[in-house]
């Protein structure tokens, strides 16, 4: 069983439209930008990070916009809900806010024991706040959202699979222990910080989901280093999973591999963080490219949507 896993690092979904999405995760959400960049194999199309002040693992969602990508088919195999954690008492807000931004689906329920409020962003993304007593993690407050009600970063991801076993076997394998299970929900645990929570949610029924904007493209766990990177990686190898070689993103270093239920796991170092290439106050404000794209940069800023902020 492998320990330098220590939770997820960042979730990655396709979206439409980039400014619609930014608008929704800045102003509605109230998150920070804290990378404005392209997506390194598509380099006509942003990856756009947001977080909290610097982008700490375990707080970052981040999306491709693909203009006028079709909206995604929920089903099995992918991650149907992106769960964030807020303070206790702060779901009132939050859906007085979501209401008056017009979020839709807004729905309260309470898994586990814990209250939420589920959501639906613009493009039809499952999402869901969970109050979360002592997370002491410090939030983004610069976007119209206190201190008290601001998002701290994620609580869990739920994935939906036609068959958990599998699923099961790995987060096991990865260091997560199974906490408990309600309905067709299990719920595992690994021994973090926060951003600790994956729930599997076993419907073998389901139509396999087919992937667009509103899905999420993959989820990635985090480890402290390079070092440990390559310990995860010899052990999923061993194990006989097929793993990409190391791969350099600026911010951090990632490896992935798809699962048994078809979802695919990235690795990726908490290191060197978001604010190696831009000054902690002005984190995503500038197009910032990986050196291999650097020459299409005056293509790239006439040809990219204009976003606020």
């Amino acid at each position: 069983m492998l320990n330098q896993i220590k939770g997820l690092h960042h979730v990655t979904s396709i979206a439409g439209d980039a400014a619609q999405n930014n608008a929704f995760f800045t102003d509605t959400l109230g998150l920070r930008r804290v990378k404005k960049t392209v997506n390194f194999d598509a380099p006509d199309v942003y990856h756009l990070y947001y977080g909290d002040e610097v982008g700490t693992p375990g707080s970052v969602m981040t999306y491709f916009p693909f203009p006028n990508a079709a909206r995604g088919r929920p089903g099995t195999g992918e991650v149907g809900t992106t769960v964030f954690s807020v303070p206790e008492g702060s779901l009132g807000f939050w859906r007085d806010r979501l209401a008056a931004k017009g979020a839709a689906n807004l729905a309260e329920d309470a898994p586990f024991g814990q209250a939420r409020l589920t959501f639906d962003g613009p493009d039809g993304d499952g999402f869901a706040l969970v109050e979360q007593p002592g997370d002491t993690r410090t939030p983004w407050a610069g976007n119209g959202v206190g201190a008290d009600e601001a998002i701290r970063g994620f609580h869990s991801a739920s994935m939906r699979l036609r068959d958990g076993g599998a699923m099961g076997e790995l987060l096991g394998f990865m260091g997560y222990e199974k906490l408990d299970t309600s309905g067709d929900v299990t719920r595992f645990a690994v021994n973090g910080d926060a951003a600790t929570v994956i729930d599997v949610e076993t419907l073998p029924g389901a139509a396999q989901a087919q992937q667009g904007a509103g899905s999420v493209h993959h989820i990635a766990f985090a480890v402290e280093n390079r070092e440990k990177q390559l310990e995860v990686r010899k052990a999923l190898l061993d194990t006989g999973y097929q793993v990409t070689p190391v791969i350099d993103r600026d911010y951090f270093w990632a490896i992935y591999f798809r699962t048994p239920g078809g979802v695919l796991f990235e690795v990726a170092t908490n290191e060197p963080g978001f604010d190696r290439d831009e000054d902690r106050a002005h984190l995503g404000e500038a197009l910032k490219l990986p050196s291999q794209h650097e020459h299409l940069r005056g293509f790239l800023e006439d040809h990219l949507q204009p976003l606020e902020g």
